[in-house]
């Protein structure tokens, strides 16, 4: 390697080395799984690099046969590892089972076809391991694609991040393998396209990251803070009204909850207008806690908040998410009282689950079903109700089930009671 390539390279991952930084920076001043997942996805991109562009065999005691074996490995490992991380970063188990079916499975395949490849002839792995990054890549550009199609907007930026990824990796495999022509040009394109995905898919990273810390702040409110880091009415409304037209092209199912509460003169009573906004903004919190970051949570009015999925990854979700935000809301809420003491106060609410057809209706009629819904669960056990299709009555989440075949909710062989007092 010429000192000309090396210099470039270097430079590529020392711009690679820097957004790893940052990432490191984050991950020790909020420790969790999500900054470890973008900083581990960032070290893999810089390994990758270091290995395929020749750097570590300039600058490293790296014997050939050595090498060769570390760049066989280094492609397909590095985007099956990218893959399961993306996998958790669109959250696609909650969205779209293809989606989530071909991050898992080719986040396990690669790397085990990558060891598979030791034993072929050595004239074919390095182009065969070439092809299996591009095909986990490709597939990661597509995943990403369509969890844009169905309204997870900063999956944009991480689609044309893992396009950049593709001449990249191409480029630098086309090195490994040896001599080729307009080596300066390919050089070149792979080390731009390296740097440039790699930037492209941190701010996404990053982007997704500062959501997260500030549902988890907003989530442990103990002050007063006028922003409840939920979308306004208007908003909401918006981006459902876009969320429908894109599901009947898309054909993807969905799903809408409202949570209304009730009776907050008596949380007033208690502790105060001061102690009332930190109860909406734990409330917002929890709820978007609940139903994941990729879904939006607004307050369609001031006693009642709305979160809806464009796709969900089964009819089955609507069941186990309902519930878990039924239950999260159960929890006491610790408040300021009027003297400044913590207050624990208990929300009286209701959530209501509706499960979105392909072709369903006018969203007016959307809210205004599910609205109906979260009033009526008020009176159930678990304090959540869906619709029956049939009659168009609430009926218990607990007891509803759905057939995997159709959208009709499945009575169980004995039904729940329909009101069983009120949960305390």
């Amino acid at each position: 390697m010429g000192t000309p390539s090396l210099t470039m390279w270097s430079m590529v991952l020392g711009a690679i080395a820097a957004i790893a930084l940052a990432r490191a920076g984050d991950f020790m001043a909020r420790p969790g799984s999500t900054p470890l997942r973008a900083l581990a996805y960032h070290l893999s991109v810089f390994l990758l690099v270091l290995v395929e562009s020749g750097v570590l065999g300039a600058i490293g005691h790296v014997s050939a046969d050595r090498l060769r074996v570390l760049q066989l490995l280094a492609g397909p490992v590095c985007v099956g590892l990218g893959n399961f991380w993306i996998h958790a970063w669109l959250a696609a188990a909650e969205r779209d089972r293809a989606i989530a079916a071909a991050l898992r499975l080719s986040a396990f395949a690669l790397p085990l076809a990558a060891l598979a490849l030791l034993a072929a002839p050595p004239e074919f792995q390095l182009p065969a391991a070439m092809l299996l990054s591009l095909a986990g890549c490709g597939l990661t550009s597509w995943a990403t694609a369509r969890a844009w199609t169905i309204g997870d907007r900063l999956a944009l930026a991480m689609a044309a991040g893992c396009l950049l990824t593709l001449p990249a990796i191409a480029g630098l495999y086309l090195l490994a393998m040896g001599p080729v022509p307009m080596a300066g040009i390919v050089q070149v394109g792979a080390a731009l396209a390296a740097a440039l995905g790699n930037a492209l898919t941190g701010r996404a990273l990053w982007r997704r990251m500062l959501r997260r810390w500030r549902t988890r702040e907003a989530a442990g409110v103990t002050r007063v803070d006028p922003v409840t880091h939920v979308h306004s009415s208007a908003v909401l409304v918006q981006r459902l009204v876009a969320a429908q037209k894109r599901r009947r092209r898309t054909r993807h199912e969905g799903a809408i909850l409202a949570v209304r509460v009730f009776e907050p003169e008596r949380i007033v009573a208690q502790v105060g207008l001061h102690g009332l906004d930190e109860v909406w903004l734990a409330l917002a919190a929890r709820l978007q806690r609940e139903v994941g970051l990729v879904n939006p949570v607004g307050r369609y009015w001031d006693r009642c908040f709305v979160a809806f999925a464009e796709a969900i990854p089964a009819r089955s979700w609507l069941r186990t998410v309902g519930l878990r935000v039924a239950f999260a809301l159960r929890q006491p809420v610790e408040v300021t009282g009027r003297g400044g003491e913590p207050v624990r106060v208990r929300i009286d609410y209701g959530v209501g689950v509706l499960h979105l057809a392909v072709q369903h209706g006018e969203v007016e009629d959307v809210l205004d079903d599910v609205q109906r819904l979260a009033v009526a669960a008020r009176e159930m056990r678990s304090r959540a109700a869906t619709q029956d299709p049939l009659s168009g009555a609430a009926v218990p989440l607990e007891a509803t089930t759905w057939d995997s075949r159709s959208s009709r909710p499945q009575p169980p062989a004995r039904a729940a009671p329909a009101q069983n007092g009120r949960a305390r």
